[in-house]
């Protein structure tokens, strides 16, 4: 299962928007991204587990450059060299059309906006404690991308990411949409009507 090439370079734009980083450059059938954090310092994102993964990972010479592939884990180890490892799974997942409403929304939470730049940040609170956040990004006015959607373990189960959700698409006002979920989001997503588009698999050269 391989993403749509143009909806992964949609949402590599708009995630390097997200974290303020420079826009992705196509380099030998991946997109680049510069990062520059301490524990990466880039990374590199492929739409198909092909012979392009293979010769990029041959390259990669050290660990804090990161391999995304649109696959499983099992089809990406399997383009691998040796000394490398995949780190627990991932899953692009698309938005089409208003998100489902659910449950009821959280309550006694005061929510905090702020746009920087074209990023749009929500944040809730209980009292002065951030509980919750999460941002988003509409990319060539089409689809929003939506990033780094977090709750905090003690607040959990209360409705709180699905808040988050539901407050960045009023706002940001488009009903397509595509991000990335970890393990544990993947359910929220799934019942906001998210679904899954492609598998998503982290690959690291081991230190």
């Amino acid at each position: 299962m391989s993403a749509n090439p143009e909806l992964l370079a949609l949402w590599a734009r708009g995630w390097a928007l997200t974290r303020g980083v420079p826009p992705p450059v196509w380099d030998k059938g991946g997109w680049r991204i510069e990062v520059g954090e301490p524990d990466q310092l880039r990374r590199y994102v492929h739409a198909d587990a092909d012979d392009a993964v293979a010769r990029r990972a041959a390259r990669i010479d050290r660990s804090d450059v990161l391999l995304k592939v649109c696959a499983d884990a099992a089809t990406t180890r399997a383009l691998l060299p040796p000394g490398w490892s995949v780190r627990p799974p991932g899953f692009m997942m698309t938005l089409s059309g208003p998100m489902a409403v659910g449950p009821a929304q959280a309550t006694g939470y005061t929510v905090a906006l702020e746009r920087r730049g074209p990023v749009l940040h929500c944040r809730l609170f209980a009292g002065n404690i951030e509980t919750a956040r999460g941002r988003v990004v509409v990319v060539d006015g089409v689809i929003a991308v939506y990033d780094r959607i977090a709750v905090d373990p003690g607040h959990r189960r209360r409705g709180l990411g699905r808040r988050v959700m539901r407050t960045l698409e009023r706002e940001a006002g488009a009903n397509q949409g595509v991000l990335v979920a970890t393990v544990e989001g993947r359910a929220l997503y799934a019942s906001l009507g998210w679904a899954l588009h492609s598998h998503y698999t982290t690959a690291v050269l081991d230190a």
